[in-house]
């Protein structure tokens, strides 16, 4: 049965500040699980410390909130004990790139079948917004007393240097492309990151929703509008890697994904830079290991008899840590 709007949204009250590009991020997932072929009682919502980290009471799925900067090894714990979930975890900029910076770069090293959320807003705005790691150096936003003295993380290039074989960017505010951009995201077979342009109305007044929709900057001929957030795959870009392109190939494509990335001012390049599905995900290297994996996952396995002893036997792992026996 198809799922309504209503079948993903719980009752619990909102209180993200007016305005917030949170409320954009929440409304755009929602409408993605009602239009994704997914049981909605088969989706986990990993959550951490940050406004964002609310979202996961008000999406009528299995939500876990966990530690700060430790959403992604939960969610990759949750994926590789039970690969039958969709698994989705979602971060803030602090949150995803700050404290769990070590986490966001082994994760992809492992290449797990789940999509990662990140509202970027520059800030840390459930703290009172001090300098997030994605801040540009030399900002002074309206909380900071002097200009912000760190560069900045370009989360694109990261995610392309630690091994994300989905890499996107998305606006809060245009519902549409960030709702199929998650559902791309989801549907990819390994680690697909969603870098989300997100406003805070509250404490970031530099990179504002007037910034992004070019409110502030107005044509003098028409007095409308000039947007800065564009989709680079309108302009005919291609994020695929393909199995048939060169070692030469790929490297131009990630050339290329560094150049666009790096974009920003009058121009910001939203869409998605990257994607290849011919890197093996970490369940298919589990099960060059373990063949009976995917059939025998670590959820579905009995660890205690009725008699409430371990069901595990050991006997040949031990023997393989036998020396000179």
């Amino acid at each position: 049965m198809a799922l309504k709007l209503a079948d993903v949204r719980t009752d619990l009250h909102n209180d993200w500040c007016s305005g917030c590009g949170d409320f954009g991020i929440e409304a755009s997932l929602q409408m993605a699980l009602t239009e994704m072929n997914v049981d909605i009682h088969r989706v986990v919502i990993f959550s951490g410390i940050g406004c964002h980290g609310k979202i996961v009471h008000w999406t009528n799925a299995f939500g876990i909130h966990t530690l700060h900067g430790r959403t992604l090894p939960f969610a990759q714990g949750a994926k590789l004990a039970n690969p039958g979930l969709e698994v989705i975890a979602i971060s803030g900029d602090g949150d995803g790139y700050g404290i769990g910076a070590g986490h966001f770069v082994h994760s992809g090293r492992r290449n797990v079948d789940m999509t990662y959320i990140v509202h970027d807003n520059g800030v840390y705005g459930l703290t009172k917004g001090q300098a997030s790691p994605t801040q540009k150096l030399g900002e002074q936003t309206k909380s900071l007393p002097q200009p912000n003295i760190n560069s900045a993380v370009n989360p694109i290039m990261l995610a392309l240097a630690a091994g994300y074989t989905f890499i996107a960017r998305s606006y809060a505010f245009d519902n549409r492309h960030l709702k199929d951009t998650i559902k791309r995201a989801v549907a990819h077979r390994g680690l697909a990151l969603v870098d989300v342009l997100q406003p805070c109305p509250t404490y970031n007044d530099i990179e504002t929703k007037a910034f992004y929709s070019g409110e502030d900057r107005p044509d003098p001929s028409t007095h409308r509008p000039v947007p800065r957030v564009y989709d680079i795959e309108k302009t005919g870009y291609n994020p695929l890697i393909t199995t048939d392109m060169t070692n030469e190939d790929v490297d131009k494509k990630t050339l290329e994904v560094i150049r666009i990335s790096n974009e920003w001012g009058d121009r910001i390049p939203v869409g998605v830079f990257y994607q290849n599905e011919n890197v093996p995900t970490y369940e298919d290297r589990i099960m060059r290991r373990v063949p009976f994996y995917l059939d025998q996952p670590p959820a579905t396995q009995q660890i205690q008899l009725q008699n409430k002893k371990s069901a595990v036997d050991l006997s040949s792992l031990l023997k393989e840590l036998t020396i000179g026996g």
